[in-house]
């Protein structure tokens, strides 16, 4: 695979370890952006080029990644980029408030890196090249 035909996933958690174990695991295969907070978050997504997938974590200081979720669905330049949920926070009422608000997927920290690739390569499967 060209540089070029990389995928870029944004990963966003303000946790510097799980920041640095995501970005180890997926840096090989696909091109990674890093934001440490929402506000951060929402200015990579809207920036060309944007990222084919986003790793959202919800607990996080000031806007959570419910918020961002939320903003990112709600605005027509990037409603359509795929977000996937890790988080601590895994009772069925935040699973399913994730997905209400528009997240493909929702999975449960601590992070499992084989499965996260597993999840991340399904689904970008789907977006074409």
């Amino acid at each position: 695979m060209s540089e070029n035909d990389q995928k870029t996933v944004l990963l966003v958690d303000d946790v510097p370890a799980n920041i640095t174990v995501l970005n180890s695991a997926l840096k090989e295969k696909y091109r990674t952006k890093i934001a440490t907070n929402g506000e951060k978050a929402l200015q990579i997504a809207a920036r060309q080029p944007q990222p084919d997938l986003i790793l959202l974590d919800i607990m996080m200081p000031g806007m959570d990644g419910f918020e961002v979720c939320e903003r990112l669905k709600a605005d027509p330049e990037t409603r359509d980029i795929p977000v996937i949920f890790l988080s601590g926070k895994n009772t069925s009422g935040d699973r399913s408030r994730g997905l209400a608000l528009g997240a493909t997927d929702f999975l449960e920290k601590p992070i499992d890196v084989d499965m996260v690739c597993i999840w991340i390569t399904e689904h970008l499967k789907s977006i074409k090249a």
